[in-house]
């Protein structure tokens, strides 16, 4: 069926939908022409556009790791409540009867890839590039069952990742047990040997004293060199002690953000980019409020003698460097990111399996969280070709997805 959406530019846009190819729940398409799996636009002079679209921000609790998490006795941990539903507790203050009925309920979604293979279908996603979902390996001890575990979770990665089934539409990030820098540089030349695996995520803490510790200097310096990606995740928030009352509302909208932007600051006033100017780092959320702050950053460090002469650019020099997801649901903040380093350094993202709708079938029902997504997007001044770049066609270029 061809299906008019409009005129853009000097051209008729149409929209092709292949009306048995899927069920009916699954073809309610947004009128961003690119943003269905199985559809195309067609323009007026015969070219057709057919566009990735790639998720670099979406998560899975491998069942290696779920297993690990039910055996466990403190946060992080998963439980069965009254009903027998799992319920996730990753932080602390989760666990309290109180504050969010102990975690959040979780299902299959969080572990089986056909469910990640049926959301990716329901909302036209082609690829997605999946990292292993907070807190990672950030509270085991750095013992040599813990060096193990992180690699057999990379190997599920790749298993996964190259899998029949997932018919060459996964990649991902692996993961590291960063408490221990050696033992995270040994298993990053093994990341590299994985043909589907496309750099690593991390947490802020770093071995435990945040990310400008002067001991991760050779870790990432052994990313840099693989030519490997870090993909920078929040997981303890900042200012939680303000966020009580709410659940989870405040310190995910807030205090992710904010631990984000700390982080990425003090990484840059350590000399990190000078040092290793080929470190490639995509920020999750769109980079915290780093976009709105930049300026006040660059002020704040060129009036203080204790920081002034350490680095060889103002921050917002190096911010410009690093790597951004759409993660942010509104385009008033990815205009500010757009603002700050161009469309071309910017990845659509959905953040799945969190931000499921609370009414529905979740596994029919299209997510708003990830609509918000791409009506962000649309959002954006420009043409498809800033759109295509977005919401895929920049990870295609920035990943290698190919």
């Amino acid at each position: 069926e061809l299906v008019f959406l409009g005129s853009q530019g000097s051209f008729s846009c149409y929209q092709i939908v292949v009306r048995n190819f899927l069920p009916k729940s699954h073809l309610r398409l947004s009128s961003y022409a690119s943003a269905a799996r199985f559809s195309h636009t067609l323009y007026a002079d015969g070219k057709m556009s057919n566009s990735k679209v790639v998720d670099v921000h979406t998560h899975v609790y491998l069942p290696r790791y779920m297993d690990l998490l039910r055996s466990r006795a403190e946060v992080p941990r998963v439980i069965l409540d009254d009903l027998g539903q799992d319920r996730l507790v990753i932080l602390p203050g989760e666990d309290k009867e109180s504050s969010t009925k102990r975690g959040r309920p979780i299902g299959d979604e969080y572990w089986s890839m056909k469910r990640k293979l049926e959301f990716m279908d329901l909302h036209g996603i082609d690829v997605s590039v999946i990292s292993l979902a907070n807190p990672w390996l950030d509270f085991l001890p750095t013992t040599q069952e813990t060096f193990e575990f992180a690699t057999a979770l990379n190997q599920d990665l790749s298993t996964v990742c190259t899998s029949s089934d997932a018919g060459g539409r996964l990649f991902a990030f692996g993961v590291l047990p960063t408490l221990s820098p050696s033992a995270s540089v040994a298993e990053v030349h093994r990341i590299a040997q994985l043909p589907h695996l496309r750099g690593v995520i991390m947490g802020t803490i770093g071995a435990g004293r945040g990310l400008d510790d002067p001991e991760l200097i050779p870790l990432f310096q052994a990313i840099a060199d693989a030519g490997l990606t870090i993909f920078l995740h929040p997981h303890h928030g900042v200012g939680n002690e303000h966020f009580g009352g709410y659940g989870h509302s405040l310190s995910l909208a807030l205090g992710f953000p904010f631990e984000t932007t700390v982080a990425v600051s003090r990484l840059i006033l350590s000399g990190i980019f000078d040092r290793i100017p080929n470190l490639r780092i995509l920020l999750a959320h769109s980079g915290g409020t780093l976009p709105f702050l930049a300026g006040r950053l660059d002020s704040c460090v060129a009036h203080d003698p204790a920081v002034a002469e350490k680095l060889q650019h103002p921050p917002t020099y190096y911010l410009k460097r690093l790597y951004y997801d759409a993660v942010i649901y509104h385009d008033t903040g990815l205009k500010a990111t757009v603002d700050l380093v161009g469309a071309d350094r910017i990845m659509f993202g959905t953040d799945n399996p969190f931000f499921p709708p609370l009414k529905g079938e979740k596994h029919v029902t299209r997510w708003m969280s990830v609509d918000k997504n791409i009506e962000a997007v649309k959002g954006v001044p420009g043409e498809e070709k800033v759109w295509n770049g977005i919401m895929g066609e920049n990870a295609v270029r920035i990943l290698n997805l190919k």
